[in-house]
């Protein structure tokens, strides 16, 4: 048993360089996608994702499959669309939900288009679903640096960014950091996206955002413990995707949000903090 949980990791290279990428993937990306569940903010989060694909798409016919070129042109993407939806939001009456939308929209099917009209099946592919099985040298550096800066950037905004789950109308009435702390917070998800875009593509990589954490509010209420649960749940969705994919010959990104669908399944019905079949267990009067 040991030896089949461990041996293609041992004995294939491009097994290894999977689970390190989607295991810096898992560091950085989770505790964001906690807190955009904590703000409601978690389709917007997948409106981003795709938002990412038409820079990526330009990227890609600019220079091919470079990783530099679609990863500026995502990053360019993503920044332009979240700022664009803000504005139209303030400036008109149309919410910045329905706006993300429309971008989001428009940016997946100009994405594709160019994809399509410039490259071939497998290039589309490639970019909607990934490659974790083909990650270089370069991807893997890329990987682990935004999660550095993630990281990073998320030790110092963690105060405010709490704060702003709570009560952002507090926070923007005594401290200056709400409009910074928003604006920082986008830029973790943009790259936390572009980051997943390499090794999961543009249709799956908020899953590794949103699925752990969602499974996670099920067992603790604790954001700490919340932070730390989403990261394991990632780590071990990622592990077990990557030999279900080398073991049954499964797309390596779908097996990988499959697992972490399944984790979500179990947590929803079993969960302490909320799970159905808890529920459904009675409890003595003025107990919680």
């Amino acid at each position: 048993m040991i030896d089949l949980l461990f041996s293609p990791f041992s004995d294939f290279e491009f097994m290894r360089r999977a689970l390190v990428g989607c295991t810096a993937l898992s560091l950085s990306s989770a505790p964001v996608g906690v807190f955009l569940m904590l703000r409601r903010m978690s389709l917007t989060g997948d409106a981003m994702a795709h938002a990412i694909l038409p820079g990526a798409a330009i990227g890609f016919l600019l220079a091919g499959l470079s990783i530099p070129a679609m990863t500026i042109g995502g990053l360019i993407a993503g920044a332009l669309v979240a700022i664009l939806s803000g504005a139209i939001a303030r400036a008109t009456n149309s919410g910045e939900d329905a706006s993300m939308a429309a971008f989001y929209l428009i940016s997946l099917a100009l994405g594709v288009l160019i994809i399509s009209q410039h490259g071939s099946n497998v290039d589309l592919l490639h970019v909607l679903f990934g490659s974790a099985l083909a990650l270089n040298d370069m991807a893997l550096y890329l990987l682990a640096g935004i999660a550095t800066i993630s990281l990073i950037l998320l030790a110092i905004c963690y105060r405010p960014l709490v704060m702003e789950c709570l009560d952002p109308a507090f926070l923007k009435s005594v401290s200056r950091l709400s409009t910074p702390t928003h604006l920082c917070f986008l830029v973790l998800v943009v790259l936390n996206l572009v980051a997943g875009f390499h090794a999961l593509g543009t249709l799956m990589s908020v899953g590794l955002m949103i699925l752990p954490a969602t499974s996670a509010r099920f067992w603790s209420d604790k954001l700490g413990w919340l932070l730390i649960l989403a990261v394991l749940i990632d780590i071990f969705s990622c592990f077990t995707g990557l030999l279900t994919s080398f073991y049954f010959g499964w797309s390596t990104s779908p097996a990988i949000i499959l697992v972490l669908g399944c984790i979500y399944v179990v947590s929803m019905l079993l969960g302490r903090r909320g799970g159905l079949l808890i529920k459904l267990i009675p409890r003595r009067h003025l107990t919680t």
